[in-house]
Parts: structure tokens; C-alpha cells; sequence
């Protein structure tokens, strides 16, 4: 029997622990798409305790909580931070099989030196042990990044988003890790959902562009493009609500501005031809600027419209969604890249089903720069051993493992950082186990570079930053 969760973790060759430990182990992290409160970088915050820097808004846990019988008063309600962390603890043993267990060990081990299990037996001591910590300097939320080996990340920003705290950010000397926007358009896509026409007001007011006509509207997002550019922002990403696709001309989309505007309601064919419109024109800007555009296919939001109602959007009641739209997306990579405007794109599924769809959609519209288009990393509910080993077999079998960016966080937390090294555990695991078997040959050089640039060269090559 193995050691539990010991050096060799995940590594069950000898090629994959040379590939582990002299390549993947030390390599810097480039975390391309997360949801870090760039607030929170900026003033550097500080954390009162395991509860508010570990559970809070931690979609992954919540689930993990109801599903083992926790009272939503323990999760999202008013008992106390330690009542919560308590909780958690009695959870952590019952999660055996998910990687919420070993996230939950690197998280504990890696930050604050703990080998212990969490449960509800050294729950306190634990709790007493972390919560002394983190009044140390050391456990600031700009140290911990850098003590992640972060070298860059990405933060997701609404356009019209001030972008003061990234301003302040890069004009920042103290502190040498790259904080970037991304730019997440979503609201602009959606005209018939409730709150548009708030949402393009203020998006004139920060452009200072009075929105009268779909002209008006793209000049505006490109006024808002400009911004993100300027500070640093390289890549935009989209979550597609609806996937349908149909062209159209100028004269149709400036109809149908105007009559959303004018409050009149819009046909299911209006949106589709909107919101593909947008997507043309907002692709080809992303083009002009080397930009890459993330596309994520396959959320369906919101199900449980009891605890929509009681404790809003973003609380861990989203699933995989089933649908179609391999056509769809077709056509919308062939309308870009027909007129010259197909950015660097990199598309995700939520559905572990379409994973062949993806990595075989993204040979397509190859250039000449290597891995234009890319299939992402295993997204959410596919984050763990099963789900990365069905996203890398997928794109090795068909396309180009040794282009792919690699791993991203997609979090809200500051402890996220050793999924990265379960990551790269894996990663190692599959490519020595190719070698062992004879499958490739064993040039543990090349090898080794190919694991690098996925691990962190990839992404930093794709985006064009200096990291």
C-alpha cells in the first residue's frame, strides 16, 4: 500500500516522478482565468480567520456541505464563522473520492504546515493553529500569491468595470506579480435580459458616449476595450447562455437596437441574430489586439429557483447543461475567421461528453501560430483526476497535447494554488505512463520541456506577457 498522500502522490512511474519533480514541481504559475476580488490584491486584505478566507464563497464546499445534510444556516446563513468551519471539518472525511479531500490536505499542508486530517476531532486545533497564522504578514493576500510561485494572473471584469484597483495595481512597484483583467462581456450580449438598458447606460456614461444606436454600442465596447488593453488585459472570456447562431445584416441589428431601446419586446431569432452580431464584432476587435477569446459552453444556471429566490445567483446551484451545438459553434469560428477577424480562441465544455466535439473543433481553424485555437482545461465539475485525464486524452488523440495552456483556478480563493500541483501530478502521471509503456520514446529533455510549457510557457507565449 502506498503512503498516504506522500512525495509520490499520483505518480505511479518512475519516468513520471523524473517529470514531476525535474520539470513540473518548481515551475511558476500563470493563472489565466480566476476569480480573485482584484480589490482584495490591491488592498493587499488580510484575514480574520479559516472560515473567511477558506469557505466563503466556495461553491465547490457548499455542495459538498448539503449534500452531507448541513443546514444552509451552516453554509451561507448567520451561525457563527467557527460553527461553519466545524461544519466543514465533519464533512472533509465524507469526501472521499472527491478531490475536495486532497485539495483540502495540499491547502492545510502547503500554507500552514498541518499533515493532519481534518476532522471533527483536531477541528479545533486546527482552527486555533490557522487562525493565529493568518494574523502573520506572511498569509497577506498578496503574499500568499507570491508564495504560490504566481508569476500572473487574471482577474474577470465587467466592462464597465473603473479598472482603478488594476490602474493601481500596475502602478504599483511593491508588488512584481502581473494582475490583469479579463474582459467579460456577458451582459452585452444578452439584450432581452432584464437590466440591459441600465447596463448600456452606464456603459456610455464611463465611455462618455450617449448610446442612441448600435453604432453608438460597439463604439462604446471598443472605448471599453481600449481601457483594458491599456492596463494590461489580454484576453476576454464569454459563458454562453445560449449557443444558437445566425447571421444578419447592419440594418436588421440596428432595428432590433433600436426597439430594445424603445422597449419593445424581441423575437428568439432577434436575440440569436444580436447576440451573434455582437460576438462577430467583439471577436474581430479581440483579433486586432492579440487578443484570445475564452468561450465556456455547457452551464445551466440557477436551477434551484427556491435558493435563487432565498439567497441569490453564484451559491453553488449550477449544472451541466445538455446541448447541441457543435453546428452552431462552427459557424460562429467560420464567420470570424472568413472575414479575417478569428481571434486566438480557447473553448471549454462543462459537459464532459462534448470533449471530442471541442478538441476536434478547435483542428479546424489552426494557423500559423502554434495552438491558435485551443481546447481548455477540464472546467469545474470536471476539475479532477477523472475529468483532466478525459480533457488531455481527448486533445492528445486529436490534436496537439504539448500546445495546450494548461491549468487555470477558475476560484474565488487565495489557498486555490495546489491544484496546480494536482494538476501537474496528473499531467506527469499520463506522460511517463506513455513512455513506460513504449508509447513514446524516453528523451526526458524534450519531454520535460513540453511539460514545462504546459505547466507555464504555453500560456505565457499565447498571451504575450512578460512574466
Amino acid at each position: 500500500m502506498l503512503a498516504f498522500m506522500g512525495e509520490d502522490y499520483l505518480l505511479e512511474t518512475e519516468t513520471a516522478r523524473r517529470l514531476f519533480f525535474d520539470y513540473a514541481k518548481d515551475m511558476p504559475i500563470f493563472d489565466y482565468h480566476c476569480h480573485l476580488p482584484v480589490q482584495e490584491i490591491a488592498e493587499n486584505k488580510r484575514f480574520e480567520n479559516m472560515t473567511q478566507i477558506w469557505l466563503s464563497g466556495d461553491h465547490y464546499k457548499w455542495r459538498a456541505l448539503r449534500a452531507n445534510g448541513v443546514a444552509e444556516e451552516y453554509i451561507t446563513g448567520k451561525q457563527s464563522d467557527r460553527e461553519k468551519f466545524r461544519k466543514w471539518a465533519e464533512t472533509v472525511p465524507y469526501t472521499v473520492g472527491n478531490p475536495l479531500f486532497q485539495w483540502t490536505y495540499f491547502e492545510l499542508r502547503n500554507y500552514f504546515g498541518i499533515r493532519d486530517i481534518l476532522n471533527p476531532s483536531t477541528a479545533d486545533t486546527i482552527w486555533e493553529k490557522c487562525n493565529a497564522m493568518l494574523q502573520q504578514e506572511s498569509f497577506s493576500a498578496r503574499n500568499l500569491i507570491k508564495r504560490s510561485n504566481v508569476k500572473a494572473l487574471c482577474t474577470t471584469d465587467d466592462p464597465i468595470d473603473t479598472l482603478d484597483y488594476h490602474r493601481r495595481l500596475k502602478a504599483d512597484d511593491t508588488f512584481d506579480v502581473k494582475v490583469l483583467p479579463t474582459f467579460r462581456p456577458d451582459r452585452a450580449l444578452e439584450i432581452s435580459q432584464k437590466g440591459f438598458e441600465e447596463w448600456a447606460g452606464q456603459l456610455g456614461t464611463i465611455t462618455g458616449i450617449k448610446i442612441q444606436t448600435f453604432d453608438d454600442y460597439r463604439q462604446a465596447l471598443k472605448a471599453r476595450i481600449d481601457d483594458f488593453h491599456q492596463v494590461g488585459c489580454r484576453l476576454s472570456d464569454h459563458s454562453l447562455s445560449d449557443y444558437s447562431y445566425l447571421k444578419s445584416n447592419e440594418k436588421e441589428i440596428s432595428d432590433i437596437f433600436k426597439k430594445r431601446l424603445a422597449h419593445e419586446s424581441l423575437s428568439a431569432e432577434e436575440q440569436i441574430k444580436f447576440r451573434s452580431a455582437v460576438l462577430l464584432f467583439l471577436g474581430g476587435e479581440y483579433a486586432k489586439r492579440n487578443w484570445a477569446m475564452q468561450i465556456h459552453f455547457g452551464a445551466l444556471r440557477n436551477v434551484n429557483t427556491g435558493m435563487l429566490r432565498s439567497i441569490g445567483i453564484n451559491t453553488g446551484f449550477d449544472t451541466i447543461a445538455d446541448a447541441n451545438f457543435a453546428k452552431e459553434l462552427a459557424n460562429l469560428l467560420d464567420g470570424l475567421d472568413s472575414s479575417g477577424s478569428l481571434p486566438k480562441t480557447i473553448l471549454y465544455c462543462l459537459n464532459p461528453r462534448d470533449n471530442y466535439l471541442l478538441a476536434a473543433m478547435t483542428g479546424n481553424f489552426q494557423s500559423d501560430i502554434p495552438g491558435k485555437i485551443q481546447f481548455g482545461s477540464a472546467w469545474w465539475f470536471n476539475d479532477h483526476e477523472d475529468g483532466m485525464l478525459d480533457q488531455m486524452k481527448a486533445l492528445a488523440n486529436v490534436g496537439l497535447l504539448s500546445r495546450f495552456v494548461g491549468m487555470l483556478t477558475d476560484s474565488r480563493s487565495f489557498l486555490s494554488y495546489p491544484r496546480h500541483e494536482y494538476f501537474r501530478r496528473i499531467l506527469c502521471n499520463l506522460v511517463g505512463g506513455w513512455v513506460e509503456r513504449g508509447s513514446f520514446y524516453p528523451d526526458l529533455v524534450f519531454l520535460g520541456d513540453i511539460i514545462k510549457g504546459i505547466c507555464f510557457n504555453n500560456i505565457k507565449s499565447y498571451l504575450g506577457v512578460k512574466a
